[in-house]
């Protein structure tokens, strides 16, 4: 497995779990604390964690496969981007196991 799949994970890990947080934060201002303008914050908030989410998900099964995870652990990556905090937990459990996968399978550089 290369780097760059882990590394493209990671990020979307950060980049999904970020937008639910502040999903999760305009929803409770909208819906309990009734401020001005957190619909129309919930409303672009939410589009771009579904779209990200998306994205998410094919990294995320893409890095999940060619690590040949179980299918209960990759089933619980791939929902880390619903449960508000998850994804950081998930992402730095992943790659703790993951890392010396990536390290022992990276070539050594041409000495010359």
């Amino acid at each position: 497995m290369k780097q760059s799949v882990l590394t493209r994970y990671r990020v979307m890990a950060y980049v999904t779990g970020v937008l639910l947080i502040l999903l999760t934060i305009g929803v409770i201002a909208k819906y309990l604390l009734h401020v001005n303008g957190a619909a129309g914050f919930v409303g672009i908030v939410g589009i771009a964690h579904g779209w990200l989410y998306i994205v998410y998900l094919v990294f995320a099964f893409d890095m999940g496969s060619k690590a040949k995870m179980p299918f209960a652990r990759l089933l619980w990556v791939l929902l880390a981007g619903t449960v508000p905090t998850a994804a950081f937990f998930v992402e730095r459990g992943v790659t703790r196991e993951l890392e010396p996968l990536v390290r022992d399978a990276s070539p050594e550089p041409v000495k010359v």
